[in-house]
């Protein structure tokens, strides 16, 4: 009764502010209950796909009534977050990761894994996966694709080949900073990694057309080596310049909005199905005329929704290809399950990379 007429009387604007404020109070007494309660079951035995299950079936059965069908499919994906990131408070990870630290790619990992993990950057992709194959790091993050410059093709290529799975996905909002220790009208070199440098050429155009641009290994590099040289700027995250002591010149400095890069959580983990899921396969086809036409149908028969196909070259195979498939749906669901058995009448190979949850970034 009481939340019925809060809802339906006009408030004022300070009235309302002091409403919010009482109510958010209370989100974060009850969240920080949740963390202990989490916390105590986790100390008790219970494994994290017991964990995850057991809070998302409860807020799936909490939200199931009518009215909040609107809001239901973006606080399902809040909460299991939010239980992932419990669950790494209490059993802290090791994770491989592009480095060096502060990296984009140290980003995501913390974005996914939270503050509580044994970083374990290393110098190359395919480092990544050799550092989780040979058990010397719990899990791995490897970028994917970017929505700008496409696919990352030294992950593909590992991809390809190595039996890791696919556990997990974060969707990171890519924003370039340039940093430096010089007033910008002193600046005379950039330097970044070369991705870094193209997503920013049209403003370095615009705003500072005679510096000169030096590619480095990483973003993170470039903060260190403006740190040093009088009259440098680094392209970096805000993060690797408040390290090494830069001030922001400039953010957002990307031509295009809305950059984001997706990467990979390869592991053996197997999340168990969320209703909100991804699967990503690797098919292998006859090199014949409608040969990719054919298979999808499979997908087309059971109304699974494709969200991202790329044709790789098939190694030592000149004209040839494999394709990485992602689809709605986990592994689990019998659609998806009739899907890959239809599929594989079809192809010369089928693997399936792993199933997770879809991840939504924010749009800070």
């Amino acid at each position: 009764m009481c939340a019925k007429k809060v809802e339906s009387k006009r408030l004022s604007p300070a009235a309302s502010q002091r409403a919010l404020c009482k109510e958010t109070t209370e989100l974060v007494r009850s969240l920080i209950r949740h963390y202990h309660a989490f916390e105590a079951a986790s100390k008790n035995g219970l494994t994290l796909d017991n964990l995850v299950q057991t809070v998302h079936d409860t807020a799936r059965k909490s939200l199931s009534a009518k009215k909040y069908t609107a809001i239901r499919d973006h606080l399902l994906p809040l909460v299991r977050e939010l239980t992932q990131l419990e669950y790494n408070e209490q059993h802290p990870a090791s994770v491989a990761f592009l480095g060096p630290l502060y990296s984009y790619s140290h980003l995501a990992t913390s974005q996914y894994f939270g503050s509580n993990i044994t970083p374990h950057p290393v110098p190359t992709i395919s480092n990544v996966f050799e550092t989780v194959l040979k058990q010397e790091a719990d899990f791995g993050v490897v970028p994917i694709e970017n929505s700008t410059d496409g696919r990352i093709v030294d992950t593909l290529n590992v991809l390809a080949r190595s039996p890791v799975s696919i556990c997990g996905e974060i969707n990171l909002p890519i924003h370039h900073t340039l940093l430096s220790l010089s007033p910008l009208t002193d600046i005379r070199e950039i330097y970044s990694k070369p991705q870094a440098l193209s997503q920013c050429r049209e403003w370095i155009a615009k705003h500072l057309p005679n510096a000169t641009l030096v590619d480095t290994p990483s973003t993170t590099v470039a903060a260190e080596l403006a740190s040093q040289t009088p009259g440098a700027a680094a392209i970096a995250s805000v993060l690797a310049g408040e390290h090494y002591g830069l001030n922001t010149l400039a953010s957002k400095i990307e031509d295009r909005q809305g950059n984001v890069t997706r990467f990979a959580v390869i592991g053996d983990h197997r999340p168990t199905p969320s209703g909100s899921d991804k699967t990503t396969l690797i098919v292998e086809l006859a090199h014949a005329p409608g040969a990719l036409a054919d298979a999808m149908l499979a997908f087309k028969k059971q109304s699974l929704n494709l969200t991202w196909i790329e044709s790789f070259p098939k190694p030592n195979h000149p004209s040839e290809y494999v394709f990485f498939i992602e689809l709605e749906g986990h592994r689990e669901d019998p659609a998806v399950q009739t899907a890959i058995s239809n599929l594989e009448r079809k192809t010369q190979r089928i693997s399936v990379l792993g199933s997770f949850p879809i991840h939504r970034p924010n749009s800070r």
